[in-house]
């Protein structure tokens, strides 16, 4: 699964990533490929403990229709960036791509457990990572990173747009009833009403889309499997 060609290097400041973000989110397209059919959808994560240098990564590919795993690929990669808010993607993007390179089975879209242009430079990690991989993308969030919604009904589908400095940057979609909602944006090659769509599709029982519940188990099954070999050794 090869990357895009290099968009710059990761060995950077948080001034320059900020920078960056700036210059890269006049690359996003807010639209998704004519004729996009989604058979394959996967999702993206990042385990990483407390005071220790590994990020543990992993994407799940899911069948669409059924949502049962068809592949998946995992990574251990020493973080090269510290823990600066809104540049996750500077974190956590070279641990991802390990896994990305090892997939087998390439995705018709890519959930990220994080936001798209959702953000306050409209560079979140799902924006950033679907330039990276060439790929259409979706941001998912558990928690507002900017902007705010209105009140949602209680029942599975209602949505809310969620607005920042006047724009309409992502949706409130309430997976569940009667449950907090999440908080999806689009990453890059996507739409907002395609990622709401998406969204509900990969979450038919949960809160979190599948996506995102199935990469969570694999990478902290990984997180907690490297531990358990530190202690043998």
């Amino acid at each position: 699964m090869e990357l895009q060609p290099e968009m710059h290097r990761w060995n950077v400041s948080p001034t320059e990533a900020v920078a960056l973000q700036r210059q890269l989110k006049d690359r996003v397209v807010l639209q998704p490929p004519p004729g996009l059919r989604v058979e394959r959808i996967a999702g993206a994560d990042v385990s990483t403990e407390k005071g220790k240098d590994t990020g543990f990564g992993g994407i799940v590919v899911l069948d669409a229709a059924t949502l049962a795993p068809v592949a998946q690929s995992g990574s251990a990669v020493t973080l090269g960036f510290p823990y600066v808010p809104g540049l996750l993607s500077f974190r956590e993007l070279p641990v991802v791509a390990v896994a990305w390179e090892r997939l087998t089975v390439r995705p018709d879209v890519l959930i990220f457990d994080g936001h798209g242009i959702a953000h306050p430079r409209r560079l979140g990690i799902a924006s950033h990572g679907g330039l990276l991989f060439g790929i259409p993308s979706i941001g998912c969030g558990k928690s507002l990173l900017v902007g705010t919604h209105g009140k949602l009904g209680e029942e599975r589908g209602a949505t809310s747009p969620i607005t920042h400095r006047g724009e309409v940057v992502g949706m409130a979609v309430r997976t569940r009833k009667a449950v907090q909602p999440v908080y999806v944006s689009p990453g890059h090659l996507m739409d907002l009403p395609t990622a709401v769509e998406l969204v509900l599709r990969a979450s038919p029982k949960y809160r979190e889309p599948e996506t995102t519940r199935q990469a969570h188990r694999l990478v902290n099954a990984l997180r907690r499997a490297d531990g358990e070999a530190a202690e043998l050794e």
